[in-house]
C-alpha cells in the first residue's frame, strides 16, 4: 500500500512539472480516507459498529466522517 501511495505522489508531482504546490497532506486524506471508510464500511457489511472496529476508530467518530464525505451505506 505505501509503494502505490508513493507511486501515486510521485506521478502528482512530475505531473505539476515544478509547480509550487502546497495541502498535499491535507489533499491526501481528502482523496484516501473516502475510499478507506466506504471499503472498510462495504467489507463489514455496511454494520458500522464492526466497521469503527476494524478502522481502530470509535464508532461516532466514523458516523462524523461519514456524513463529512457523504458516503451512504
Amino acid at each position: 500500500m505505501r509503494e502505490a501511495v508513493r507511486q501515486c505522489l510521485e506521478r502528482y508531482f512530475e505531473d505539476l512539472d515544478g509547480q509550487e504546490v502546497s495541502g498535499v497532506y491535507d489533499m491526501v486524506l481528502r482523496e484516501v480516507e473516502p475510499v478507506v471508510l466506504a471499503t472498510v464500511l462495504e467489507q463489514a457489511g455496511g454494520n458500522q459498529t464492526r466497521a469503527a472496529g476494524i478502522l481502530g476508530i470509535n464508532r461516532a467518530t466514523l458516523r462524523k466522517k461519514l456524513r463529512l464525505y457523504g458516503i451512504e451505506y
